[in-house]
């Protein structure tokens, strides 16, 4: 039986990296049912309840190294964790928790990153030595191949696969109609969705969301539903847009699981994300999407369906983001059938990532 670590953050109530996970988890099992698998988690208990996997706590140095130590394989991975623009503090973290598996004869894959933006001449030289002591790297996209040629770090065999996310397989959307029901959203009407997020306490990006609500509500006669990816706090953020409208909005406002996420977004005409995964979402359930950029990450997804944002969160104007609302509105089914072509070669790609996972965990 192999034994896998896996290290990300996980247990932050951010339904983009749960939603990693639990994509991981499910093609790790269908390839190996028999792996023991360990999550390094900042609540172990949640990610226990959620995930049914044993976790231990991001801060338990003694478990971590423990887990290590018999370890066949730590999967560094998916997600943005090897990055200092969002915060400085957390990609030494990752970084330390895989020089401390190298240092305890474990092999290390990159999972899927999405690698960068690293800035800072220390921190860029941190991460040249940590890639080019790895076993595996896969990352989620073209930019990041180019962040590790970069860095200089070519020595481990690199490939571009997909987002984890990409691989689940989508859910029933009974679920999200009766999360609908119960927030009195439901009926004829067609959804807008919208992900959102706070952003360095700006408040032109709100200001825009609100104007665009407004008028999607009397132009398309449709309804706006917000969707909150992290808990609370895009909750907070969305209710700071609904408080600027005029015309009725909903705000979802609790915590939802992977598949309760899944299914919402499945009952959704169009998907507006600031958050990653709101579109990723999407992408699994078949909905177009329109994304506002504020990291690289963003523009690199889009890119990878052929796809580019609507404009940035610091300059993003509401006549923009309506012209490209009616453009795919009035359209849906091209674009639906357009992005499906483009998700299907990346859905095997993000399956491809558990593949390489095992067999170096089994080696």
């Amino acid at each position: 039986m192999s034994r896998i670590v896996v290290s990300g953050y996980y247990g932050s109530k951010n339904a983009g990296d749960e939603a990693m996970l639990a994509a991981m988890l499910e093609v790790l099992g269908d390839l190996d049912p028999k792996l023991n698998i360990t999550v390094i988690s900042a609540d172990p208990q949640d990610t226990r309840q959620r995930h049914g996997v044993d976790a231990i706590s991001w801060l338990s140095f003694p478990a971590i190294i423990r887990e290590l130590r018999r370890a066949d394989l730590l999967i560094s991975g998916g997600g943005s964790l090897l990055q200092n623009v969002t915060s400085r503090r957390s990609l030494y973290y990752y970084m330390f928790i895989i020089m401390l598996a190298r240092l305890l004869g474990t092999k290390v894959m990159l999972y899927a990153q999405g690698i960068g933006p690293i800035i800072g001449r220390v921190a860029e030289k941190a991460m040249c030595y940590m890639g080019n002591h790895v076993d595996l790297i896969t990352v989620r996209d073209q930019g990041s191949l180019q962040e590790l040629a970069r860095l200089g770090i070519k020595k481990p065999p690199v490939s571009c696969t997909a987002d984890p996310v990409l691989a689940i397989h989508p859910v029933d959307k009974e679920v999200g109609r009766a999360i609908f029901k119960a927030y009195h959203a439901d009926g004829a009407k067609p959804v807008l969705g919208i992900s959102v997020r706070e952003w360095q306490g700006w408040r032109h990006y709100k200001e825009v969301l609100a104007q665009v609500s407004d008028m999607v509500v009397r132009e398309l006669g449709a309804r706006v539903v917000f969707i909150p990816m992290q808990f609370p706090d895009d909750v907070r953020a969305a209710e700071s847009i609904a408080a600027l409208t005029h015309e009725e909005c909903t705000v979802l406002k609790d915590e939802y699981t992977t598949s309760e996420f899944l299914s919402l977004v499945g009952n959704m005409d169009l998907m507006l994300g600031i958050r990653l995964h709101a579109l990723i979402f999407a992408g699994v359930m078949g909905v177009p999407m329109l994304g506002i950029s504020y990291d690289p990450k963003i523009d690199r997804f889009l890119s990878s369906i052929g796809e580019t944002p609507v404009g940035d969160l610091r300059d993003v104007s509401a006549e923009e983001l309506m012209a490209e609302i009616r453009r795919k509105w009035n359209d849906k089914q091209t674009f639906r059938k357009k992005n499906a072509e483009l998700l299907g070669k990346l859905r095997d790609l993000a399956a491809h990532n558990a593949e390489l996972a095992v067999n170096l965990a089994h080696k």
